[in-house]
């Protein structure tokens, strides 16, 4: 099919169906449909503003219209196009809602497929951590902070990347009440950080679990000497029974399909009196699938659960206890993830880490720190206990 027939047979980036005609198109006729649906955005093509677009080759203009949020992301990391302030630019995208015109039919094939199939299931559960979280321990030693937290820092009374990170852990254990010589499981472990302090500054013993073998070595390093043990499995493989579960950045990749598998395992996981938190993105509004950029170059088979999902997957296992929302802290931290990973790209090794790496990572760093600050994704850190907390539960912040 030639880009023409595709491009007057797609729902575009202005909302609806253009005509079936015989109208030759130019580039500067592209240039200016692109440029009239960024008027809503504020953003101009070749403008002097930082958040303003440069594009470089002419194709550009054709490969957005027709291929939606992929053709805007693979043609950036193909050099194609630039903007000083990536993030605001994605900021002022994502708070005009040009995302909800940008769909094409490639998009209602995938959701469908995601209604369908189970992209989540423990047969491909693996695979995000095989493309995404094993990229090397290099890149995240150089991005993260010194305990290697890969999720959203808390930033109320932080000034670096380190105290905001050490003070969402803190945050954190203080919420699951935690005591010496109570069992946590943490679920999605990532590189120890939260099994580490959890077990050195509240005297826990500590299971976590992963689906990266990267993660899994460096953790069982880090934790060394300490009474946590680094398990490489799915959670659905689980067994046993824990004071306290927590889950941080995991859920993300369970699956719409999966939503009510994983609270019913950790019920099954937890005492009768213990406590869960779930600290998670979450979307506004209930979908399927996630960006397809994202999907293909970040994060596959993932998807972020909205509020109706996650309460419905809870509702009659789980008494809700608290639900606080710092969705903005993500665009602080995905700030600083990127100056680390700008300041220190040059020491890493090109034959792993090339340009069009760069581009790609950077994309996303900053994409997601625009998504983040116009409040079209929030970060959500819910308290769960399996009967309800007698005399009531009273969350820290």
């Amino acid at each position: 099919m030639s880009f023409y027939d595709r491009f007057f047979n797609t729902p575009l980036l202005h909302g609806h169906r253009t005509p079936t005609a015989k109208i030759q198109l130019d580039a500067f006729d592209l240039k200016e449909h692109c440029q009239h649906i960024l008027n809503k955005a504020d953003v101009k093509i070749g403008g002097s503003r930082p958040w303003d677009m440069q594009v470089h080759d002419e194709r550009f203009y054709a490969r957005v219209l027709a291929e939606g949020s992929m053709g805007l992301g693979e043609s950036y990391m193909d050099g194609w196009w630039d903007a000083e302030a990536l993030d605001e630019l994605f900021y002022r995208i994502f708070r005009a809602k040009l995302y909800e015109q940008s769909l094409t039919w490639r998009d209602g094939v995938s959701a469908l497929k995601a209604r369908i199939v189970n992209q989540q299931k423990i047969s491909r559960a693996f695979q995000v951590g095989r493309h995404h979280y094993d990229l090397g321990n290099d890149l995240y030693k150089h991005m993260l902070d010194k305990q290697m937290i890969y999720s959203c820092g808390y930033w109320k009374n932080a000034s670096t990347l380190d105290q905001a990170q050490e003070a969402k852990l803190e945050l954190i254990c203080r919420k699951l009440q935690l005591e010496p010589s109570m069992r946590l499981l943490d679920i999605g472990c990532g590189w120890g950080g939260m099994a580490a302090y959890a077990a050195r500054n509240y005297g826990v013993e500590v299971v976590g679990i992963t689906i990266s073998k990267e993660q899994a070595q460096y953790a069982r390093d880090h934790c060394r000497g300490l009474p946590v043990a680094i398990e490489l499995k799915d959670y659905r493989e689980l067994t046993g029974t824990f004071d306290r579960v927590v889950s941080i950045g995991m859920f993300e990749h369970v699956g719409h399909k999966n939503y009510r598998t994983f609270m019913e395992q950790q019920k099954s996981l937890l005492t009768s009196n213990g406590l869960a938190l779930l600290h998670t993105i979450g979307r506004n509004k209930s979908g399927p699938t996630l960006d397809k950029w994202i999907s293909r170059y970040i994060f596959p088979n993932s998807m972020l659960p909205s509020a109706k999902q996650i309460t419905g997957a809870a509702e009659g296992l789980f008494v809700i206890e608290d639900w606080h929302n710092f969705g903005t802290d993500y665009d602080i931290t995905l700030r600083h993830w990127f100056r680390n990973f700008d300041g220190s790209f040059e020491r890493l090794p090109k034959a792993a880490y090339d340009e069009r790496f760069y581009r790609m990572w950077k994309y996303y760093l900053l994409s997601c720190a625009g998504s983040f600050r116009s409040r079209r994704n929030q970060v959500w850190q819910i308290v769960l206990s399996p009967q309800g907390c007698l005399g009531g539960y009273q969350a820290p912040r």
